[in-house]
This record gives structure tokens, sequence and C-alpha cells, in this order.
């Protein structure tokens, strides 16, 4: 997939559901309170984007509530029903 990098992080796209993607609108919207995740997910409903950060269990920022093995049930339980989304992975040097 696509590779970016955002205020000198790099990210791959590993997912883009219905074009969920947009660069400038990510670019636009994301801040350095992201930069701790290693995933981040963009989904959008009523023409808004909403960002969110998942960490995987050995980051040391790691909780329950951004635990990357629940990102799908967030997907399905807390966004638009078939809405568009995006995923990104931290790219670590």
């Amino acid at each position: 997939m696509k590779n970016i990098v955002i205020n000198n992080q790099k990210y791959k796209l590993i997912e883009n559901i219905k074009e969920g993607f947009d660069e400038e609108v990510v670019l636009e919207k994301i801040t350095d309170y992201f930069y701790d995740y290693d995933f981040i997910v963009g989904d959008w409903a009523y023409g808004k984007i909403r960002l969110k950060g998942f960490n995987k269990e050995d980051n040391k920022q790691f909780n329950e509530i951004n635990d990357f093995k629940k990102m799908k049930d967030y997907i399905k339980n807390y966004c638009a029903y078939n809405c568009r989304y995006f995923i990104l992975e931290k790219i670590k040097d």
C-alpha cells in the first residue's frame, strides 16, 4: 500500500475502505497527540473525519481502550454504518 510522511513520521496506509483516506484532510487534522500510537484510524460521518489512535500490546502507551486487536469492533460499534475509513500503521525506523 501507500506510504506517507506526517510531520517527519512515516506511516503505511494498510486499509483504505471506500477511498476513505484523504491525505490533505489528514494532514490538516492530525496533531502531535497521535504520535505515540502505532495505528491511526480515520472514519467519515456527515462529511467530517474522526481520528482515533490504537496501539500494539508492546507499546508503553497501551491500554484496553486503544488495543489494536479491538479496532474492528470499534469500526463496527462506534462508526457510522458502512462508512468510509482508513488505517495508517506507523513505520518504526
